[in-house]
């Protein structure tokens, strides 16, 4: 499979100011694609993040991909080439409105599917996440792991991912799925129950509130830096088949108690850390196959220490107001 380029196309990116998604604009910008167009819905997104891309010529609206008729009136202002549906709530929401976490991740996809069975873009790059695996059955997981998501919010992204799968084999559209497994590194959400583990902790540390751990921390995940996972999207943009989906991984894990400890030893934090119940929902074991990628594509991959700290260094500046 050969697509054409992304270089010198209109790109829309849904979800394009949340963290993956603005550190991908900023890729596709430095890049050379003709314009950046961004939808987002600012439910965990900011501004902040898109700065610079607006700066650089993109355009942004505050929207929200499952109302259609929002869709539709961007598609009328621009000729969109290529859609990057990053467009989502975060996993912690299915413990706060289950539905709603569900519904949004279907709803928009089939937005954007509807669009282009009508001929309105050309390709769709749609991001999965491995929480449609549920707990490893065996690891490495590879593409062809059973689905048995634990959340409504997995369980969403799962039946959005068949959506996907479906359009292709039902209207020949170009689509491919991209799922890539736990991102970590700068702009990722560090405020309320939506926090990822990494800025959460960071954040707890930094205002000296005792970091938390659920139950005994022993569940492990396979940490990917942002900038690793943009970089194997754009690479695979001309090269996945489409109809198909690939791990973003590192073919590595780390548990989520020595993911504490390096935190803890990276900012000398000496208090007390607050043991939590474990939450039954929680996925606890990732470790994935990163095989078919590294077949597609030139993988480069930032040691986890290394993207760790260069993570921790930008919340700790950020966080005494240095950016």
């Amino acid at each position: 499979m050969h697509r054409e380029s992304y270089l010198g196309k209109t790109v829309l990116v849904t979800g394009g100011a949340g963290f993956i998604g603005s550190h991908l604009v900023d890729r596709l910008i430095s890049d050379g694609v003709k314009q950046v167009i961004i939808v987002d819905n600012l439910f965990l997104s900011s501004e902040n993040n898109i700065e610079s891309a607006i700066a650089q010529g993109a355009v942004f609206y505050n929207e929200d991909i499952e109302y259609k008729e929002s869709l539709e009136y961007i598609f009328e202002q621009h000729d969109i080439d290529i859609v990057f549906n990053l467009a989502t709530k975060a996993l912690n929401y299915s413990f706060i409105n289950p539905g709603n976490a569900f519904t949004t991740n279907v709803t928009g996809v089939i937005n954007l599917l509807e669009l282009q069975r009508k001929g309105k873009f050309q390709s769709l790059c749609h991001f999965s996440t491995s929480e449609v695996y549920g707990t490893a059955v065996y690891e490495p997981m590879d593409e062809k792991h059973p689905k048995a998501p634990t959340t409504t919010y997995a369980a969403g992204k799962a039946a959005a991912d068949m959506a996907v799968e479906s359009y292709v084999n039902m209207f020949e559209v170009d689509a491919f799925i991209v799922r890539p497994f736990n991102n970590y590194g700068p702009r990722q959400n560090h405020k309320g129950l939506l926090a990822g583990i990494i800025p959460i902790t960071a954040w707890r540390i930094h205002n000296n509130i005792p970091p938390e751990i659920h139950g005994a921390g022993d569940q492990s995940r396979d940490f990917i830096y942002v900038a690793d996972t943009v970089d194997a999207v754009v690479k695979l943009f001309t090269v996945m088949p489409s109809g198909e989906s690939v791990n973003i991984s590192t073919d590595n894990c780390c548990s989520v108690k020595i993911l504490l400890d390096k935190i803890i030893t990276h900012y000398d934090y000496t208090g007390e850390v607050l043991s939590k119940e474990a939450r039954g929902a929680d996925v606890q074991t990732h470790n994935a196959s990163n095989a078919k990628v590294s077949k597609l594509i030139t993988y480069d991959l930032t040691p986890f220490d290394e993207g760790l700290a260069k993570t921790l260094d930008w919340y700790k500046a950020r966080f005494r107001g240095d950016q």
